[in-house]
């Protein structure tokens, strides 16, 4: 049985995608620049973000899991996909797949690997964000004597503001090069790159900023918006003067209303921290208010001033990532990612 089209899509540029890979490429001066496309290209579409980028010279790419490395192996021929947790016990019937590399986290994970006959792989190592990666005193013990590192690496942990950890990272990174040979070294994610060439070394690893995230102000005036969620009205009604809207009664018509009825909520990854905040805007770009509590799959929109608005228009929501986030209180990371299953993926 043919499925309707979905009354949810997700519009993506990537013309715009490809605008923000290249200045981000150009800020790391000779190093290489990768991309990061786990969780699904960060809620846009992993497979699209890697075809489109792989076109346009990026040749390195990393996903958090074997089965989000598995699923883009069929497109991942001609580039290299590591895997940023590493591998478990539980993945080495599959980790010999062909150009999907670990990124060795842990002793435990070291010893798995030159147990299992080594080959290569890439190596994470902690220098101050305490999450994933060998200590650098480990790094530098002679445990990692004899593996066939492709790629050193580390992760910033306050590279999107002024903090003194992120010389702190680089010294302690730039000791590391010095005693553990690798292929090349890595530290920089998006914030990263915007601190200067000195955090570049041979490759960047961008994120956010690929999707058209802003992750600190030198990016804001380059970097463009990539994803576009879209609902469709279900329904157009009068609410009198008077009558309440939505979930708990949180706004009460104060003159006759106009609003449309949106097939989108809060399941969809459109949080109720819009609710009385957020806006749809029409094709023309003209702003629509949310009223109203969001609920869990429809959002009611106050459209008096659009009169054209009718039951089957598709509205977009307003959702340029630095300033949604900070009316919604939510991180540019959770408004991309949260974007929903539910949402019909397409690229213009």
């Amino acid at each position: 049985m043919t499925l309707p089209p979905s009354p949810l899509r997700l519009r993506l540029d990537k013309q715009a995608l490809v605008s923000n890979w290249s200045w981000l490429k150009g800020q790391g001066g000779a190093a290489a620049c990768g991309a990061a496309i786990k969780a699904n290209g960060y809620g846009t579409d992993a497979a699209g973000v890697l075809s489109h980028l792989a076109e346009a010279g990026c040749r390195d790419f990393f996903v958090a899991t074997w089965a989000e490395a598995l699923a883009l192996l069929p497109l991942a021929e001609a580039v290299s996909l590591s895997v940023l947790h590493g591998v478990r016990d539980e993945d080495m019937a599959v980790v010999r797949q062909a150009g999907v590399r670990p990124v060795l986290n842990s002793v435990a994970q070291v010893r798995r690997w030159m147990e299992s006959g080594g080959g290569p792989c890439d190596v994470m190592v902690d220098t101050g964000i305490n999450r994933l990666g060998l200590g650098p005193e480990e790094a530098a013990s002679g445990l990692l004597d004899g593996l066939e590192i492709r790629t050193l690496m580390s992760h910033l942990a306050c590279a999107d503001e002024e903090h003194p950890l992120n010389a702190t990272q680089l010294d302690r990174f730039s000791v590391l090069k010095t005693k553990v040979p690798a292929g090349r070294y890595s530290l920089a994610n998006s914030a990263g790159i915007c601190l200067g060439p000195s955090y570049a070394f041979d490759l960047t690893r961008p994120g956010l900023a690929l999707y058209g995230g802003i992750p600190r102000a030198e990016a804001r005036a380059h970097i463009r918006q990539v994803a576009y969620p879209e609902a469709q009205v279900l329904q157009r009604k009068t609410v009198p003067a008077g009558a309440s809207i939505g979930y708990n009664a949180t706004l009460t018509a104060g003159h006759d209303m106009e609003v449309a009825i949106l097939n989108v909520g809060y399941a969809d990854g459109y949080l109720r921290g819009f609710s009385n905040k957020g806006r749809m805007l029409t094709s023309d770009g003209s702003p629509l208010p949310v009223v109203g509590r969001v609920s869990m799959d429809l959002l009611i929109v106050d459209v008096s001033t659009a009169p054209e608005t009718r039951e089957g228009d598709w509205l977009c929501l307003d959702y340029s990532l630095e300033e949604a986030s900070a009316l919604s209180g939510l991180s540019q990371y959770e408004l991309l990612t949260g974007l929903g299953a539910r949402f019909e993926r397409y690229w213009k």
